[in-house]
């Protein structure tokens, strides 16, 4: 499947560096490239977002869809916004970029115009990756650089240099960047410049899966696009 796993067997394995219940919107689980490119060391990228305790839909704020789309969701109301996101294997930081502002409230057109301006005008080699990744943070570890992109302005907690262990603290899904809902974007990769990294496969050491109105035991798993998932 890459030149670093022929099977999700033989992914890297590392904790989920959420908690709580969230949705995979984007997963390699279910399409690879799994957001469209390899640009960016994206191949195996994952988008988690914190949608309604109800289950029902991706709906990831508490307004009224008729509201949200009249007015948007203030960030404070959307689910996912300032969850805490731990780091899923130790490592040394290599990159902690925070100050990146947050567009607020959270605004269906507007966020979408800003996405695609970027897909339109986006040059590695010109255009500043905070206006694409926002508050960011990457980490080298023995398998790879682990990236995580988004994160809620002013929580980046950790600094180039710092020794992270697994589960510490590092910052908190925000909605900085090229961003729909505040979520986390998560790879990992063979190189500390996006610019010209590739992506690595990986798996979750442990999850649950709510499927058929029960929650799952998943050891070792990749979930699929648009699964509700969980980690307590």
């Amino acid at each position: 499947m890459s030149p670093y796993a022929t099977s999700w067997s033989d992914a890297v394995e590392i904790d989920l560096p959420l908690r709580g219940e969230w949705t995979a919107v984007n997963s390699p689980g279910s399409k690879i490239p799994s957001h469209g490119t390899d640009m960016l060391g994206q191949r195996y990228a994952f988008d988690f977002v914190r949608t309604h305790p109800s289950g029902k839909g991706m709906r990831f704020y508490k307004q009224s869809p008729a509201r949200y789309l009249l007015l948007g969701a203030p960030l404070e109301d959307c689910f996912g916004w300032g969850q805490p996101i731990y780091a899923p294997l130790p490592g040394t930081v290599v990159a902690a970029v925070d100050g990146w502002p947050e567009r607020d409230p959270v605004h269906l057109l507007r966020d979408i115009a800003t996405v695609l301006k970027h897909g339109f005008t986006f040059d590695p080699d010109k255009t500043d990756l905070k206006a694409v990744v926002g508050n960011h943070i990457i980490i080298e570890t023995e398998h790879g650089y682990a990236f995580f992109a988004h994160a809620q302005t002013g929580s980046v907690a950790v600094a180039a240099g710092d020794e992270v262990h697994m589960g510490q603290l590092i910052a908190k899904v925000g909605h900085s960047g090229n961003s729909t809902a505040p979520h986390l974007h998560f790879q990992l990769m063979d190189s500390p410049d996006l610019r010209v990294a590739q992506g690595i496969p990986c798996r979750f050491s442990e999850y649950e899966t709510f499927r058929e109105g029960v929650w799952h035991q998943v050891e070792g798993g990749v979930p699929l696009s648009e699964e509700r998932i969980r980690k307590l």
